[in-house]
């Protein structure tokens, strides 16, 4: 397999050895971050690809770029019984993932097939030594730094199994724009000649202390919080072989890579009509133009307006693979009595069944992004909904059973007393499930795209 630039590697390797990434606590655990929990969960990206549920027991997960092991520590309480190798070219990282794991209860020695988590020093060019596939591969706050990262993209692909999916990122050449020239400047000042330690970090805190507040370099990068965070300065003044792409740039690198890019990983944040002030009401030309622009030139044109996105971070998976699929908001009648709907696994405890319940005992809202923030403002659900709905909390429903279901609950028409009728039942349950759906609470799922495993 080719080897990438060994001499950008060492330094690469050197600068996380002496600062291991992420610093984050031992003892912190990802259980408190639900959304953390829910991006890092296959079954949120295969659904968005396939529209289909995956079970994740089994499942084989790799962790590029582990670093300290806390994204290792995410994939592996988001995705139940499958197995998590992670990977890191830092030694000293590896070992500090070892603790964190141990520290968790998790076993992180090499052993048979189902072990939860397991590490590896190795670099992404060595992976094949592993003699292993992944349905899923995590590389995060990687591709960046790396020589070539279209070379990177190929060796996951080689590995990725059929139906398997990426989620890796990049960081955006417009958003970043400010910190590649303040680490031009730094490199030119010899800051990067090795890796930055303490006494960089303070020439860095001495320079922008020394520099006029109208000083554009100074007034669009530094922040006060940096006389505390080294980690910030590391991360944004001193990071060696960090660069900036664009979305083209993304697209032609990945289909050079043998993958494609289906959704950004915060798509709701990537939302090209709600730039607009009147994203229902837009000139002829503009709505035209957006409706039949692919995903990619969509994301190009929102990256120009509004770069706000530090990290490009996207799902891929092999060219060619996603199946034609309508979308929800789209079907018909007929396509609804054919589906089985799923509530998000990441809602799937004790906790949020009970909450649902004791709401519906008072007859009052249930607050579902307060368990599960997938919106920017609160999302209550009608009490009545919550109440037809309890079932996903024990097993998948129909279509049909919830619908019937609601018939049995609201069995009378509040203001005719005329008995309730199936067509109203579905409107309604359509209504609902389509929105739920499109936020990401539940998964719908239609018995004709079933795949082949």
């Amino acid at each position: 397999m080719p080897q990438l630039d060994s001499d950008q590697l060492e330094k690469i390797r050197h600068q996380f050895d002496t600062g291991p990434y992420p610093r984050t606590p031992v003892d912190k655990s990802p259980s408190g971050d639900p959304y953390l929990l829910y991006t890092h969960n296959l079954v949120t990206a295969y659904y968005l690809r396939y529209q289909q549920v995956v079970d994740t027991k089994g499942k084989l997960i790799l962790d590029v770029g582990c670093g300290t092991g806390y994204t290792t520590l995410i994939l592996a309480a988001a995705n139940p019984g499958a197995r998590v190798v992670g990977l890191d070219i830092s030694p000293v990282s590896i070992d500090l993932a070892h603790q964190r794991a141990a520290y968790h209860g998790y076993s992180s020695t090499i052993a048979e097939f189902g072990q939860a988590v397991e590490f590896y020093a190795l670099g992404i060019d060595e992976l094949e030594q592993l003699g292993l596939s992944f349905d899923y591969i995590n590389c995060d706050e990687v591709l960046y730094l790396l020589p070539d990262p279209q070379q990177a993209l190929k060796i996951m692909r080689s590995l990725l199994r059929p139906q398997g999916l990426i989620r890796t990122n990049l960081h955006s050449y417009h958003q970043r724009m400010d910190f590649f020239q303040a680490q031009e400047l730094f490199k030119f000042m010899g800051l990067q000649a090795n890796s930055p330690q303490q006494r960089e970090i303070e020439i860095v805190r001495e320079t922008m202390a020394a520099l006029s507040d109208r000083v554009v370099l100074k007034a669009q990068t530094w922040d006060q919080s940096y006389n505390q965070d080294e980690e910030s300065i590391l991360c944004n003044f001193l990071l060696v072989g960090d660069k900036g792409y664009t979305i083209p740039e993304t697209v032609t690198m990945l289909e050079a890579a043998g993958l494609e890019l289906f959704s950004m990983v915060d798509w709701r944040q990537w939302l090209l009509r709600d730039l607009f002030a009147e994203p229902d009401n837009l000139p002829i030309y503009l709505s035209f133009a957006f409706a039949t622009m692919a995903l990619t030139q969509q994301l190009e044109i929102y990256e120009l307006l509004h770069p706000v996105h530090r990290l490009l971070d996207f799902w891929c998976g092999h060219q060619k693979e996603t199946p034609d699929i309508i979308a929800v908001a789209d079907w018909d009648l007929a396509d609804w009595q054919q589906v089985t709907v799923y509530l998000h696994p990441q809602l799937l405890t004790q906790e949020v069944r009970e909450e649902a319940i004791a709401q519906i005992h008072i007859s009052k809202s249930f607050q579902i992004s307060w368990h599960l923030p997938l919106t920017g403002e609160p999302y209550h659900l009608d009490p009545k909904i919550t109440s037809c709905l309890l079932p996903l909390w024990d097993s998948s429903q129909r279509f049909t059973e919830l619908c019937d279901r609601w018939q049995t609950l609201y069995s009378l028409d509040p203001v005719t007393l005329a008995p309730s009728s199936k067509e109203q039942a579905q409107v309604i349950l359509i209504e609902a499930l389509t929105e739920l759906e499109s936020l990401g609470y539940v998964l719908i799922v239609q018995e004709r795209l079933v795949l082949k495993k």
